[in-house]
């Protein structure tokens, strides 16, 4: 059973606004999906490429040049520095995704949507029970200590706290906001930063 294209973008878009292209494909070049309004079949082998190089300084997609801003296995994050938007990316073993994200559009919340619709298309172990809510132990979960914890959420944090780490993940993105002077996002670093001391005290 082919996967539900249209109704996980569909609900990936509406629950994002802020996404506002997708494209979706298989092996190296084979696109399976793509929004009408977003024709990247001429750029994405050479995106394939750089994505599983996992060095590359940029990617173009339809004639605009993207800095990368992270890079790995599972996530790219891309950031035209020229005010031009941004391009999130996830994938498994079966599926690679990538999304263009309005200029004024959170990247790194785009990334999760992304990477959430990435596990909602597998046909492997599905990514969550929809019915479920969070931090609720789901029928035939083990429950530990009387709660479960979804492990795709887990893994979701474990990655977050990878990117929080690397050289090129946390650090990266502050300094670019540092050095594009962006007084918004800098605002709102800080305001993160002293909620996360409140928490740890």
């Amino acid at each position: 059973m082919s996967p539900d294209y249209d109704g996980v973008i569909y609900a990936l878009m509406q629950k994002d606004p802020s996404i506002i292209a997708i494209a979706v494909w298989t092996g190296n070049s084979n696109i399976v999906y793509s929004t009408d309004n977003w024709d990247v079949s001429s750029d994405i082998s050479k995106v394939n490429s750089a994505w599983a190089s996992m060095n590359a300084q940029f990617i173009m997609i339809s004639e605009v040049k993207y800095s990368v801003l992270q890079c790995t296995i599972e996530r790219l994050v891309c950031t035209n520095i020229r005010g031009q938007g941004h391009i999130v990316g996830a994938k498994d073993e079966e599926h690679k995704m990538i999304a263009y994200v309005d200029p004024e559009g959170n990247m790194n919340g785009a990334y999760m949507d992304v990477a959430r619709a990435i596990g909602q298309l597998s046909s492997q172990t599905p990514y969550m029970d929809t019915s479920a809510q969070l931090g609720t132990a789901q029928s035939g979960a083990p429950a530990a200590g009387g709660s479960a914890i979804d492990p795709q959420l887990k893994s979701e944090i474990t990655a977050f706290l990878d990117w929080i780490k690397a050289e090129d993940g946390l650090q990266g993105y502050i300094n670019y906001y540092l050095q594009q002077n962006n007084a918004n996002i800098i605002g709102e670093l800080a305001k993160i930063y002293n909620d996360l001391r409140n928490i740890c005290q």
